[in-house]
């Protein structure tokens, strides 16, 4: 049986520009910058209304819970990245320090506040930051389970009890093309096939698209 592994360097699709991941969390300036003050004066640090998730768990989309950003764009929601090199700032601007750098496109991430032209973004490990709007795509894409460490089966038709195409480790990234709350239609180089919807970061246990 096939087992489709990720390839990618760890921390998957990342780089970060200190030496450690502990380096990442690098301090906001001193003084609040103007874009900061407008934030806050905005109302936008008041996340309550967005649950912060523990890494690797999805956010349960529902009516209740999602709301429209500035844009008109629904908050929270699913992207992924439009450049094979994005910056990952502490704030929205570019006078704030870098956090990282994502280094594959297409990679899930999720939208979780808006700020003029900028995204606050998580990752699949729950990680946060800034990044300019026109480097995220609506392109629907997921990670395999990145909380797992088991393989997850892929199966050639939307049935459990059918036959399993693939194993996927997790990480694999898949291309997801429709969804229906409970299996996903998903698809790389060489394979596609169905895949339980609760499996995959970069799409919410109840939503539905093709």
């Amino acid at each position: 049986m096939t087992i489709l592994s990720p390839g990618a360097p760890p921390p998957p699709g990342r780089n970060d520009p200190a030496s450690s991941r502990a380096g990442r969390s690098s301090a906001m300036p001193a003084q609040p910058t103007r874009a900061l003050r407008r934030l806050a004066l905005a109302g936008i640090f008041a996340v309550a209304a967005i649950v912060v998730m523990a890494p690797g768990a999805a956010l349960a989309q529902s009516a209740a819970t999602v709301q429209k950003g500035p844009s008109g764009l629904p908050l929270p929601r699913f992207v992924s990245l439009k450049s094979n090199e994005v910056n990952v700032r502490a704030g929205p601007g570019t006078d704030y320090p870098m956090k990282w750098t994502f280094k594959r496109t297409g990679w899930p991430v999720e939208v979780v506040q808006e700020f003029d032209n900028w995204r606050r973004i998580r990752d699949s490990d729950g990680s946060e930051g800034w990044v300019y709007h026109s480097l995220l795509s609506s392109r629907r894409t997921a990670l395999i389970a990145p909380w797992r460490t088991d393989p997850v089966p892929l199966y050639a038709e939307a049935d459990d009890q059918g036959r399993v195409a693939a194993l996927l480790e997790p990480n694999v990234m898949a291309d997801v093309e429709s969804c229906d709350k409970t299996w996903c239609e998903v698809f790389g180089e060489g394979w596609r096939g169905f895949i339980s919807q609760k499996t995959l970061f970069g799409v919410y246990p109840n939503e539905t698209f093709d």
